[in-house]
């Protein structure tokens, strides 16, 4: 048995998908990159400037980025989560790190929560479910919608059916 083995040649053609949480707009921190991209061969300030100029819309909301990378080529796309969708619909400011329990005012529609429930509509059977799962968001974003989720399980508030 040999004492040590050769590690496995880097193949071109295969793809790989990484998924970052990062603050839109900004470029994050260079060493919590480093060892997630260090070894696809990618540099971390470039792949970190690429991703603050994809998530640009998205300035100061937290969201996910898909990286793909291959053939050493890092294609980025933004996954926004429920509560991001909920923050740009609200058209709220982008956010002070250093407020804390911030407190979230503005309008948002019934047919946007719907198209955020489009988006967002995986698990559930019914788009009813997602759309009440994403008031919930709304809620625990600092708005109130209890008389919304009451009618729409009472039958009240018509739904899409997908």
């Amino acid at each position: 048995m040999p004492a040590f083995t050769t590690p496995l040649k880097f193949n071109p053609n295969e793809i790989k998908v990484i998924y970052l949480r990062c603050t839109g707009g900004e470029v994050g921190a260079t060493p919590a990159l480093a060892p997630k991209i260090g070894l696809l061969s990618l540099f971390p300030k470039v792949v970190g400037d690429d991703i603050s100029k994809a998530t640009s819309n998205w300035k100061g909301l937290k969201i996910t980025v898909k990286l793909t990378v291959q053939n050493r080529q890092a294609h980025i796309e933004v996954v926004p989560s429920a509560s991001a969708l909920i923050m740009k619909a609200l058209k709220q400011l982008p956010r002070d790190k250093k407020q804390i329990n911030i407190k979230h005012s503005g309008n948002i529609t019934f047919d946007e929560i719907i198209n955020i429930a489009q988006r967002q509509h995986r698990s559930a059977r019914e788009l009813s479910r997602t759309i009440i799962e994403i008031l919930g968001t709304v809620q625990s974003v600092g708005c109130h919608l209890h008389d919304i989720i009451d009618d729409i399980n009472s039958g009240t508030v018509g739904c899409p059916a997908s």
